[in-house]
């Protein structure tokens, strides 16, 4: 692989803000800021930024362990204390963390929550990761329980029903542990600037529907969705990235270049696929070159919609400030239906003219995983493209077999072309 990476203004500013998030949270203890471990899907940053407390996400910690390459010995010294293999490695991974120290992605230890609040969105692995946080942890914990979307759609009442806890055990919670009072006004000014950073991040998701595409929607997405999806989603900060952000999207679009990678700008488009799954993090960066290597760009993911289905329409809307905060909750991809999830993915194969779509099934995540084979035999009909099928894991290195999954990934793109997709087959 090259060692120099195309470094644009938003990614440097991305970083910048990262390295400050950190830095804020190791001296949290000293200027007595309150700190809230939390999950990304349905996450209340707006409503805890509204009580001056920093967010925490453990599965970004676990994430970032991943990538770092330190995974496999966290989750060997949980499973050392009697965590089970099958269990999910994003728990196993943060746990192992904590067993080593806390210690975060700039080398400085992250600090004890002082409230953990879990708003449950689809995925039950979050109560019982709780449950284990909660024994390591003298704090209060604060649980919005959000209404699965069983018959597809988030009703008036599930809204009133997850509006009221916000109401009724998720604000006195902050308030108790900040000695804050609630501040709807400041609320407000925290989502009407999410409202803002939304638009331009659909718009630069969009922008994949250009040809060639000037994004990669699932490896460069990740990057992309990070501000808004973590501790950043409301701030100044996150508003500005996402408008120079755009500003270098559009640049590219108007040039008609496509994204850039870790090998540098994509020259050639030959593939545009669909991808269902999260990524698997010990071997990123690997796993984005076998993409690269064939010139596949993936122009949508559902990824990249578990922080929010803001391209599906939904926007914060500051005038209602405990109402959308329980929309937004009710529609991340976690908490929808398998054929809600079926459409939506069909829709990308069609509205981004994808010639084909992948499913990257996670050995240890339930939550994405459940029902995979079922959806894609039902996507191949709703859209006539063939699909995919590969296996890794989160961030468990024993289960990413680099050359199991190239061979899976070249035998697909072998068949995309023969039966006629692809650039080189439209010009021949």
């Amino acid at each position: 692989m090259k060692s120099t990476v195309i470094k644009e203004p938003s990614m440097v500013q991305q970083k910048e803000m990262i390295s400050d998030h950190f830095q804020k949270l190791s001296e949290a203890p000293e200027r007595g800021q309150k700190v809230v471990y939390t999950f990304v899907p349905g996450n209340l940053t707006e409503l805890m930024l509204g009580f001056g407390t920093l967010p925490v996400h453990p599965e970004i910690n676990a994430l970032q362990s991943g990538m770092r390459k330190l995974s496999g010995d966290y989750i060997g010294a949980a499973e050392r204390v009697g965590h089970s293999e099958d269990v999910c490695t994003y728990v196993k991974c943060d746990i192992g963390m904590l067993l080593d120290g806390n210690v975060g992605p700039t080398g400085k230890k992250l600090p004890d929550p002082d409230l953990l609040l879990l708003s449950y969105t689809g995925c039950f692995t979050f109560m019982k990761w709780f449950e284990l946080l909660r024994e390591r942890y003298d704090c209060p914990v604060a649980m919005l329980h959000v209404p699965y979307q069983a018959d597809g759609e988030a009703t008036e009442e599930m809204i009133a029903y997850v509006t009221k806890q916000l109401e009724t055990e998720v604000i006195p919670k902050l308030e108790e542990v900040t000695g804050v009072a609630y501040d709807r006004e400041r609320v407000r000014e925290h989502l009407e600037r999410s409202r803002i950073a939304e638009d331009d991040l659909v718009a630069v998701l969009e922008a994949a529907k250009h040809r060639p595409s000037p994004i990669d929607a699932y490896f460069g997405g990740v990057y992309y969705i990070g501000p808004m999806f973590t501790a950043f989603r409301g701030t100044e900060a996150a508003g500005a990235y996402y408008r120079q952000l755009r500003s270098e999207v559009d640049a590219r679009v108007a040039a008609g270049q496509g994204p850039i990678t870790p090998e540098g700008l994509l020259d050639e488009e030959r593939f545009r696929i669909v991808v269902e799954g999260p990524p698997n993090w010990t071997h990123f960066r690997e796993f984005w070159k076998m993409f690269y290597d064939e010139g596949a760009v993936v122009v949508a993911s559902t990824y990249t919609k578990v922080g929010g289905v803001y391209d599906r329409g939904f926007r914060h809307d500051p005038d209602r400030p405990l109402e959308t905060l329980a929309e937004y909750c009710l529609g991340c991809y976690t908490n929808l239906n398998l054929p809600t999830r079926v459409d939506m993915i069909a829709d990308y194969v069609r509205d981004y003219a994808a010639d084909g779509f992948l499913i990257n099934s996670i050995k240890s995540c339930n939550s994405f995983s459940a029902g995979q084979l079922v959806m894609l035999r039902q996507i191949e009909d709703a859209t006539g493209i063939p699909g995919g099928f590969i296996e890794t894991d989160l961030v468990d290195p024993r289960y990413f077999s680099a050359s199991n999954v190239k061979n899976r990934l070249e035998s697909y793109f072998q068949m995309l072309q023969q039966r006629g997709s692809g650039l080189e087959a439209e010009s021949a």
